[in-house]
């Protein structure tokens, strides 16, 4: 899970996630979903903001359950709830992998929260919600 490979475009390779959804095939609300049905120990993760103008609140890295536990209580990520629900997905990532990552994803989504990001090269992944 979350670790095959497979070539992306213009040679690129592209690291292939599964992005965690709900059991009906849902985006999970991050202030509502039960926390302890999180089954990914380390990864990355994305919140966004639905409505009018969906955009990415947050994106990140580290243990899944903590970190959204965080948020959830984070008054900066919790501002953007005004704007529609919040949502959260996540994927598992090799730690040795997961600045990378958590770079491209700030890169491509530019969060609204969050102005520091790893400096490392950044690893392309399949963005969740792209087709």
């Amino acid at each position: 899970m979350g670790s095959a490979r497979s070539k992306g475009t213009k040679d690129t390779l592209m690291l292939q996630l599964h992005w965690v959804k709900s059991t009906r095939d849902g985006w999970l609300p991050l202030n509502t979903f039960n926390l302890d049905g999180v089954r990914t120990a380390f990864g990355v993760y994305i919140i966004w903001h639905s409505g009018n103008s969906p955009w990415t609140v947050r994106v990140g890295q580290g243990d899944i359950t903590d970190r959204l536990g965080c948020h959830r209580d984070d008054n900066e990520v919790q501002a953007y709830k005004d704007r529609g629900d919040l949502y959260v997905t996540w994927a598992a990532v090799p730690e040795v992998q997961a600045d990378g990552v958590e770079r491209y994803l700030a890169d491509e989504l530019k969060p609204h929260v969050g102005t520091r990001w790893p400096n490392v090269t950044a690893i392309p992944v399949n963005i969740p919600w792209a087709a």
